[in-house]
């Protein structure tokens, strides 16, 4: 253990990372307290190619969550500043409780609706929900984590956040959440029923991730100033994104004739939020939004 006699304390409680850590304490929420009653009857009376796309969305977003809960761990190993380690604590924490809700979500709205409809029971791990790119898009980005204990560098930390914080939770994650609420939220589209319990969980989950994603670019941003080149986050990036791309087709496809946000709409709202991450990232005239910004839903 070293200790800094020189410090006048322990935590440096006006960097950023504290602000994050300090705003995830204040915007606790619990699983377990959101209603799913209404969701459950919703359900039970959906027409089937809308469910059947429903639950490939969910499995998707749960297997997601579950994995990155896992793949987080090593950079809470080697962030040094003890504001890093308290956010990333709340960070992993707010990961496993992604996970408890989607797990939650599909026993007791996927499968109970299930049951009532006479179809026979489904778990969320099922290979029909998954294509090929979405494990390679996971396998890839635990790899990156994964580095960082045998190979700690600014370039294999810029990898790490690029994986994870940009790709997988700020386009693929975010984009998906933001789709599938204004899918079943209270403006929803006239053929679509409302899903009031999921949507008030995807609100809380979209304010966790803005925060995660706002914390790793605050990461590349100070990357990027001690000489990590832009280039190497753009290709980095780029070399995800047919993935990406494959990954989000194939949920468009299994919603061909069905209501809500098309392609067009979706690939504009991932195109617009990147740009302006990247903008903020590596332009040195421009600065990474305030904590209550970045967990605000747009």
């Amino acid at each position: 253990m070293h200790l800094d006699s020189t410090q006048p304390a322990l935590l440096d409680r006006e960097s950023r990372s504290f602000r994050y850590y300090r705003n995830a304490v204040s915007r606790h929420w619990d699983p377990s307290d959101i209603d799913l009653t209404a969701d459950r009857e919703a359900l039970c009376e959906m027409e089937p190619p809308v469910f059947d796309s429903l639950r490939g969305a969910l499995a998707k977003f749960g297997a997601g969550e579950q994995a990155v809960t896992t793949d987080l761990a090593p950079l809470a190993v080697v962030l040094e500043r003890p504001e890093d380690q308290a956010f990333i604590t709340t960070q992993l924490y707010e990961e496993a409780k992604h996970t408890d809700f989607f797990d939650r979500y599909w026993r007791e709205v996927v499968n109970e609706a299930e049951a009532e409809r006479g179809e026979p029971q489904t778990s969320p791990q099922a290979d029909r929900w998954y294509v090929p790119e979405y494990i390679e898009l996971f396998d890839r980005t635990e790899a990156a984590m994964t580095r960082l204990l045998s190979e700690d560098t600014p370039e294999t930390r810029a990898k790490a956040y690029c994986h994870y914080h940009l790709v997988v939770e700020g386009i693929l994650a975010q984009t998906a959440y933001y789709g599938l609420q204004q899918a079943y939220g209270p403006d929803t589209y006239a053929a679509l029923p409302t899903l009031p319990g999921l949507t008030t969980g995807l609100a809380k989950i979209r304010g966790d991730e803005g925060r995660h994603v706002g914390f790793g670019m605050a990461k590349l941003k100070a990357l990027v100033t001690e000489g990590v080149a832009p280039s190497f986050l753009h290709e980095t990036v780029g070399d995800l994104l047919p993935l990406v791309n494959a990954i989000t087709t194939d949920g468009l496809r299994s919603r061909e004739g069905l209501p809500g946000p098309d392609s067009a709409d979706l690939t504009a709202y991932a195109a617009r939020k990147h740009t302006e991450r990247m903008t903020q990232i590596v332009d040195g005239d421009h600065e990474i939004p305030d904590v209550e910004t970045l967990t605000a839903l747009d």
